[in-house]
């Protein structure tokens, strides 16, 4: 594994597009702390300060958890990537469900060019749902800024809207900006889609996810190393160690797959003889993969959210509040009752056993011992229950994790372990780290592996014209790739130039 690594620098397009992916997270997280306009940063610099010196409650929220995920403290800092890639996210698995759903999109979707018409119509859905998240979050942040969950207590601090924006006008720029920030935030996960290393979209929420880890581990160290003695050094030791068997766990349980044998019948082509070899069907044990947590914590945050808007603080809104909280059992209960729900209802709607046994039986191909057409569907059908039902099971383990580790140091510190430190250890963000590393390691191999079999083609006759086109290529690609690195170089001197001047 480690030469595997060290081959990535020696191959000059995958170098690049690493380089590339490396720059681009640089302007991804870049993009998170450049300031709305019209937005007092002393004001939010000042409340982060006072947040991170009162310490927090350790007990965690479903709106903040979700907020940190996908926006990468950028809600928090009101950057222009505030809303981050969540309206896309959102989009993209309103029009997975519809074309599972909608007859005429299904068809659309396996017609040539469907795809690329379906992906228009995902980027239309993307802009009104940010322009309708953007709308409503400019209006409280202009009228009521302590209202939002992630800005509790700020009006004590100072006013955090420009007093020369009229309502008018602050909500149409930061609704102008915002949704300008997110569709760059798409663009940018495109081009690394395309130029880079892995998925776009997914490297950009596992950043995010990520840049919460140094002050986790610093809220480890001041709250078990110096607050809990020898107790909590010896408690963080252990914490590690289940990390890296949570973590090992979890690789294991997302690879792990059914394979159903497929028997394909002989034929005969002319002189030629076909078939009757043996293939595999891999069914996937977590096929849903992290949509019934997401769908879980997405809609067990709305009623909260509600109730926080319209309700101005009456008791009935705090004991729901309460109630949806991580820190109550029946949060739990809920949310692994709907993970179930949605882990059969992601699989209902993407998994075809009739399709796939029709085209099984089109392609002369047979489950042994299992007639073809309707009787394959039902065994798939049988057998994908079977499965989901072991992924629930999965999904919701990990997603209980979290919670049961903040209470284990109890006896330790006095009170629960912050959920910054325990996000780590299971729920989406560990699902969404390990599957996008995993699809990163894969491209990275698979890179690899052409350029071994190119290297064994150079002893023939066309060693020189393919050399040529190579090194043209890298030419050209080196080229681009000097061209980036000029324009990175030119921002961060201008940046460096604005920190100095505001300094003064």
């Amino acid at each position: 594994m480690i030469s595997a690594f060290a081959n990535t620098w020696k191959v000059a397009e995958l170098r690049e597009r690493i380089i590339f992916t490396l720059v681009m997270i640089v302007v991804v997280r870049l993009g998170v702390y450049i300031t709305m306009p019209g937005i007092d940063s002393n004001v939010i610099d000042l409340y982060i300060a006072d947040k991170e010196a009162k310490g927090s409650d350790g007990g965690g929220n479903i709106l903040n958890t979700m907020i940190t995920i996908f926006s990468g403290g950028g809600l928090q800092q009101l950057g222009i990537f505030a809303l981050g890639i969540m309206p896309y996210i959102s989009a993209s698995i309103l029009m997975q469900l519809m074309t599972a759903v909608v007859p005429k999109l299904s068809r659309l979707s396996r017609e040539d060019g469907g795809r690329q018409k379906i992906n228009q119509y995902t980027r239309f859905i993307t802009i009104l749902i940010a322009v309708i998240q953007g709308g409503f979050l400019a209006n409280q942040v202009y009228t009521s800024p302590g209202t939002l969950p992630f800005f509790s207590g700020i009006s004590e601090i100072g006013d955090v809207v420009s007093s020369d924006y009229s309502q008018f006008s602050f909500v149409a720029i930061f609704t102008l900006t915002i949704v300008t920030g997110t569709l760059l935030l798409m663009w940018i996960g495109d081009q690394m889609t395309e130029n880079g290393i892995g998925n776009g979209t997914s490297i950009i929420i596992t950043v995010n996810i990520i840049s919460s880890l140094p002050s986790a581990l610093a809220v480890l160290w001041n709250t078990l190393i110096i607050g809990g003695g020898t107790g909590g050094a010896i408690f963080a030791v252990g914490l590690f160690a289940f990390l890296i068997f949570i973590i090992a766990a979890t690789i294991a349980l997302t690879q792990a797959q059914r394979r159903i044998a497929i028997q394909y019948a002989k034929r005969t082509q002319g002189r030629k003889q076909t078939g009757g070899n043996t293939q595999y069907l891999p069914l996937k044990i977590n096929y849903a993969n992290v949509m019934p947590i997401i769908f879980a914590t997405a809609i067990l945050g709305i009623p909260t959210a509600l109730a926080q808007m319209i309700s101005g603080g009456a008791q009935w809104a705090v004991t729901l509040g309460n109630i949806l909280s991580m820190q109550d059992i029946w949060y739990y209960l809920i949310a692994g009752a709907m993970i179930f729900f949605f882990s059969y209802f992601w699989v209902a709607t993407m998994f075809n056993p009739s399709e796939i046994s029709e085209n099984l039986k089109r392609g002369g191909g047979y489950i042994p011992g299992i007639r073809p057409g309707q009787p394959t569907a039902k065994f798939l059908d049988f057998t994908m229950t079977r499965l989901t039902f072991a992924g629930a099971v999965f999904l919701t383990v990990i997603f209980i994790l979290p919670y049961i580790i903040s209470q284990m140091p109890r006896g330790i510190i006095g009170a629960p372990l912050d959920g910054a430190v325990t996000q780590f250890f299971g729920g989406t963000s560990l699902l969404i780290m390990v599957g996008v590393i995993l699809d990163v390691m894969r491209q990275v191999e698979t890179h690899l592996l052409q350029k071994n079999y190119d290297g064994f083609l150079r002893k023939g006759k066309i060693k020189g014209r393919q050399e040529r086109k190579q090194l043209n290529a890298a030419n050209k690609s080196s080229n681009n790739m000097i061209y980036l690195m000029a324009v990175i170089a030119i921002l961060f001197i201008l940046g460096i130039v604005a920190m100095m001047l505001q300094g003064k």
